[in-house]
């Protein structure tokens, strides 16, 4: 686990309350020092099966805003649609990752805990998705629409079906680029 906390903040979501809305992440060194461990043990065979956390690819903070004055109140960080605030950046978890698969002895690091696929589309740069698709998934990514209907989409504090539809489609896009034939696995309420 590299972080703790989630903005996403969805109606029907506990980690929001227990482990707050405030992204918090451990530094790229202490990650790295977990993991050499863990290539020391006896029964290790080069994998490290999930570099993540309760959203995977949240390393910081949704704003520089928040960082001031907090949370909004009034407002969440992605849902209905996503804030013009929010910092989306990849880059970080992206060293971390790279980091990791250099060590000796590591053969693969994976992805297993969910991603926030409306986070991820909404980076501009696409080499996080790039590397996700051909180096971090290990046949299956999970991910969670948790429905397909806008209107309970809403009520639940989510985005809207057709940014899941355009993340599934660049998914199997890439992947189809790189000759992979991996899956999603959208978890459903």
């Amino acid at each position: 686990t590299h972080n703790r906390g989630c903005f996403g903040a969805c109606n029907f979501c506990a980690l929001a309350f227990h482990q707050g809305r405030t992204v918090r992440s451990r530094s790229i060194e202490s990650v790295l020092e977990e993991a050499k461990k863990i290539t020391e043990l006896p029964d290790f065979k080069g994998y490290i099966h999930d570099v993540g956390g309760p959203t995977a690819n949240f390393r910081f903070p949704s704003c520089e805003k928040q960082l001031k004055h907090g949370l909004c109140a009034d407002k969440k960080c992605l849902a209905p649609t996503m804030c013009p605030a929010v910092k989306v950046d990849h880059s970080d978890y992206l060293e971390l990752l790279r980091k990791l698969r250099k060590l000796p002895k590591v053969k693969k690091v994976f992805i297993r805990s969910g991603i926030r696929f409306d986070y991820l589309i909404a980076d501009r740069d696409e080499e996080f998705f790039k590397e996700l698709v051909n180096h971090h998934t290990s046949g299956q990514l999970k991910v969670a629409p948790e429905h397909i209907c806008d209107a309970v989409l809403s009520k639940m504090g989510k985005p809207e079906n057709s940014v899941y539809e355009k993340f599934t489609q660049k998914y199997y896009k890439l992947n189809k680029k790189i000759g992979k034939n991996q899956f999603l696995v959208p978890y459903l309420m």
